[in-house]
């Protein structure tokens, strides 16, 4: 593959920044260097046409961003107040489901129990279901306590819905607009707490469900 250098793109053929662009644009899926690699000529390191892309695409109002090791086209900041009154606002999580999402992401990763324990109440199977079957949340292993409960932790796709590059850039618990969550004493990766407990119960949806403090 030849094709002419693009001022300011590291040396990268057009053409070749082209396939890439193409490449980016129409996968469902953020892309990463190793999806990249089999359209590429074998000198060009994946990196480094990412790289490119992301300088040739800076000016523009859809520019490449990189969220978890792997890459997608997004809208150019600066462009979201302008266009915000023209689009379709998208069907949102549930209150419920994004608090557990929120302290899933803060603590991750983290058992059932743990998340009850946090918020004060009971977590219906619901706002679970909310959380995996839009890919926000998997099964991360399990916590080697008694009765050995499931840890969760969040996937690469939350970094993409949120504009994310890494989990270093969550900007602690501001992500919750509903409720301050409350951090319980136990630090990340510890044995934390058995199934079960004295909680309340939570309302599913949108209900307020908040326990005692």
């Amino acid at each position: 593959m030849s094709g002419a250098s693009v001022p300011g793109a590291m040396g990268v053929p057009l053409d070749v920044l082209r396939l890439a662009e193409a490449f980016v644009f129409a996968s469902p899926e953020p892309v990463t260097w190793k999806t990249l690699r089999p359209l590429l000529p074998d000198h060009l390191d994946p990196t480094d046409v990412l790289d490119a892309l992301k300088r040739h695409c800076a000016d523009r109002g859809v520019i490449l961003v990189e969220m978890g090791g792997a890459w997608a086209f997004r809208t150019a900041p600066d462009l979201a107040p302008q266009l915000q009154p023209a689009l379709t606002e998208t069907r949102r999580l549930p209150r419920v489901a994004m608090e557990v999402l929120v302290i899933i992401a803060l603590h991750q990763p983290i058992t059932r129990a743990e998340i009850e324990h946090i918020r004060g109440v009971s977590l219906s199977q619901l706002s679970m279901d909310v959380l995996l079957e839009t890919g926000l949340i998997q099964p991360w292993g399990r916590r080697e306590v008694q009765g050995r409960p499931t840890l969760w932790v969040t996937t690469p796709r939350f970094l993409a819905q949120f504009g994310l590059r890494s989990l270093r850039d969550l900007p602690g618990s501001d992500l919750f607009s509903s409720r301050p969550v409350r951090r319980s004493g136990a630090r990340q990766g510890s044995d934390g707490l058995a199934d079960g407990g004295n909680a309340g119960v939570e309302q599913d949806g949108d209900g307020e469900g908040v326990g005692p403090a």
